[in-house]
């Protein structure tokens, strides 16, 4: 019996950054295999576009196109130019020798000369049924106020942010430009952001605190109409009218298959050089929210995609596998080749 190949590249994700990298592999010529996952909970192909109605700031869409047909035309792209797509999860990987290996959920192991990891990262939910529910149908429950805020939906309205961090604090201050009234709710009776974040939203004329609250429903069919709020000192309960709730109490990246296979940030975000896309093993690269604890943009995850392609098809061509690099100028920069197989520090 003849054994399987070795790909040349194996993508990990469905998200921009990982069509993105299937993109550029396949147009390279490196007949990319990529693993988009499976629907697990509020997770599935697509990543967090899949909970994304309109897209207003993906550059070329003037009109705005929803998160779900974005990933569409992105994975369509990709399979167009030859990408080959397996519906399954990694569940671990073997990266201590070349070539390395990936464990589906259900078939056989596979090996690959080049990895590009782009798994993303989960928005956390404060997990209410109708919360989860209307986030999924774009009822006016968001975990990205940067993404969507903006949004004709959304403006003149009291919106509610859900967090005490700076990520909260950004989220607020940002939804001030459209909202008529922005509530932040938090459990405790201080905010754990940065003393500068903090001031900022606590002087604001717009904003106004909910302090020792937490949100135990969220109201509304079609879309939000209001939140059941729940004093955590007294018990007491009310309704807050709202036009629109945005969930800030973090992310946690995609990363925990690796089991230690890569090295990490202190919050489990993969470690990767500065502006680059290498991680601590050579021939691994990394893209997307699963390197990203700071932009978390369609956008920017895109443009980490093609990075991470173009740094693969170039460290694949440095070690005699697959096609040369098919780029706008014929001679790399010096030291590239060099630079590609070092490990990120």
């Amino acid at each position: 019996m003849t054994a399987p190949r070795t790909e040349a590249i194996a993508i990990i994700g469905s998200g921009p950054a990982a069509w993105t990298a299937a993109i550029y592999a396949a147009r390279a010529s490196l007949n990319p295999i990529v693993f988009e996952g499976e629907q697990v909970g509020t997770e599935g192909p697509g990543g967090q576009l899949m909970l994304t109605t309109d897209i207003e700031n993906f550059p070329g869409f003037p009109e705005a196109i929803t998160g779900p047909d974005l990933m569409d035309r992105m994975k369509a792209q990709a399979v167009h130019y030859g990408t080959r797509v397996v519906s399954e999860l990694i569940t671990s990987v073997d990266f201590a020798q070349q070539p390395f290996t990936l464990v589906p959920n259900y078939s056989a192991p596979v090996t690959a000369h080049t990895i590009i990891v782009a798994t993303g990262a989960s928005a956390k939910w404060i997990g209410l049924d109708n919360e989860i529910r209307l986030a999924k149908n774009g009822g006016g429950v968001s975990a990205c106020a940067v993404c969507d805020g903006a949004l004709p939906h959304y403006r003149g309205k009291r919106l509610a942010v859900v967090g005490g961090g700076d990520t909260a604090m950004e989220e607020a201050l940002y939804l001030t430009k459209f909202a008529s009234e922005v509530v932040v709710i938090h459990r405790k009776d201080k905010f754990r952001a940065s003393k500068v974040m903090a001031e900022r939203v606590l002087g604001h004329p717009k904003v106004r605190v909910e302090w020792n609250t937490v949100v135990t429903d969220v109201l509304g069919t079609d879309e939000i109409t209001s939140l059941q709020l729940t004093d955590t000192v007294t018990g007491a309960m009310r309704d807050l009218p709202v036009g629109g709730l945005f969930v800030a109490i973090g992310h946690a990246p995609n990363t925990g298959f690796l089991a230690g296979q890569l090295d990490l940030t202190p919050f489990n975000y993969i470690k990767t050089a500065s502006w680059r896309t290498v991680t601590s093993v050579p021939g691994v690269f990394a893209a997307g929210d699963a390197i990203d604890d700071y932009y978390r943009q369609a956008i920017t995850s895109a443009g980490t995609g093609c990075m991470a392609a173009l740094e693969a098809e170039r460290w694949l061509a440095h070690h005699g596998i697959g096609e040369s690099p098919v780029l706008e100028t014929a001679v790399a920069p010096v030291g590239i080749a060099a630079a590609v197989v070092e490990p990120a520090v």
